[in-house]
């Protein structure tokens, strides 16, 4: 049937009106339908499946931009286990795992962690270039300096302008020693991102600070981790970084403030405490040293290096029965956790036996001297505490 839209004919007219209310009615509720499950599915309207994943990693994207971790972290290591072919979200997970492994004391199995993800995918594709390249760079934050430099040569010869490959290059080639060839290529890094339209700002800059760092160039190593801070200003390793080249500069006010910073963050940071008692010792403000070591042994009672700085700090005040207390703590703790001989802060049984032969302990000086001298033999340590064969002053006189 043919309508006649432009007639004057009121019964037809009253019924085209009758009927388009009732098509507007229904199309108003199924859109109401429509935005009422879209709400109930995801929280917002028009979540399509398609986006989700995306969207998820923005998402991590983002919170590893503003330096939440855990957040970054968790949603990236969700994505990469539903599906093992996600390299973008393996590349999110494995660069915040790293960057938290330096941020506080409980967190360096981080980095093994990162190594056991990318070991498993480089085994499945060890064609892939975007494997090969996060797993050069965890490579790198293990210690296989070597490995990494090979790897990321193999992906710059087939995509010259991966970024992350070029970093870990870079910072690779610091760690044997190449500090020119670091510092050359971290420079070039820097450059090409500043250029193109790349988001590892951060990671260059902070690689460019650690190879200046390394050729002695402190001032122009700040300026390099202060850009890295511009780009991505919650991260605690780029301020324990800038303490560290401040340190070096003798600007202990700076070295300061870049810890007081981790704590205005991060409020429960048991590294940057122990930091700030190393400090306060160098500076000889002895009751603010020894406040913040003992907060380091209180909060994080497992670990060794706060009982080391703990009782050396009693030594030095001369307290030397707290001394041999809290250092006999880091060497009973060393043995109990297997850290190996070469890795021990041998200082814990050297000062721990001063302190024995200064308050007469004969019996606590010999016990840990034979340790030490064990531990000598075990590893083929350098010999640094030797007593006459008659054995030590206070356990000899009558």
């Amino acid at each position: 049937m043919r309508i006649n839209r432009y007639g004057y004919r009121p019964a037809t007219r009253l019924r085209y009106r009758q009927a388009g209310c009732m098509t507007l009615i229904i199309v108003m509720g199924i859109m109401t339908g429509v935005i009422v499950v879209a709400w109930s599915w995801g929280g917002k309207p028009f979540n399509l499946p398609g986006n989700t994943e995306r969207d998820t990693l923005t998402s991590a994207a983002k919170a590893l931009e503003r330096g939440q971790l855990d957040a970054a972290i968790e949603t990236a290591r969700r994505l990469w286990l539903d599906d093992p072919e996600n390299v973008k979200a393996l590349t999110l997970l494995v660069r915040g795992l790293v960057y938290r492994s330096y941020d506080d004391y409980n967190h360096v199995i981080d980095r093994d962690t990162a190594l056991r993800y990318t070991t498993e995918a480089f085994e499945a594709t060890p064609e892939n270039p975007d494997v090969l390249t996060i797993h050069a760079f965890a490579l790198h934050a293990n210690g296989a300096a070597v490995e990494a430099a090979r790897l990321a040569r193999i992906v710059l010869a087939q995509q010259p302008d991966d970024m992350l490959a070029r970093v870990t290059l870079g910072m690779a080639y610091s760690d044997v020693g190449g500090h020119q060839n670091a510092l050359r290529e971290n420079q070039q890094t820097v450059t090409a991102i500043a250029e193109g339209e790349h988001n590892l700002e951060m990671d260059a800059n902070r690689a460019l600070a650690l190879s200046l760092g390394d050729v002695g160039r402190y001032e122009d190593a700040l300026v390099a981790v202060d850009d890295a801070i511009a780009a991505n200003d919650r991260l605690a390793m780029l301020y324990f970084e800038r303490a560290l080249y401040a340190m070096q500069l003798g600007d202990a006010d700076a070295a300061t403030t870049a810890y007081f910073r981790i704590l205005a963050f991060d409020a429960d940071n048991i590294k940057a405490r122990l930091r700030l008692c190393a400090l306060s010792s160098i500076l000889r403000e002895t009751e603010n040293a020894l406040l913040y070591c003992q907060q380091v042994t209180e909060e994080a009672p497992g670990w060794v290096e706060g009982w080391y700085h703990l009782g050396r700090e009693y030594y030095l005040r001369g307290d030397f029965a707290e001394a041999q207390k809290s250092l006999a703590r880091c060497t009973t703790l060393s043995v109990v956790q297997g850290i190996p001989i070469e890795e021990r802060e041998l200082e814990c049984w050297y000062f721990q036996g001063q302190s024995a032969e200064i308050r007469g302990d004969c019996a606590g000086l010999l016990a840990v001297y034979e340790e030490f001298q064990t531990m000598v033999r075990t590893a083929d340590l350098p010999q640094t505490w030797v007593y006459p064969p008659e054995g030590p002053a206070i356990c000899t006189a009558n």
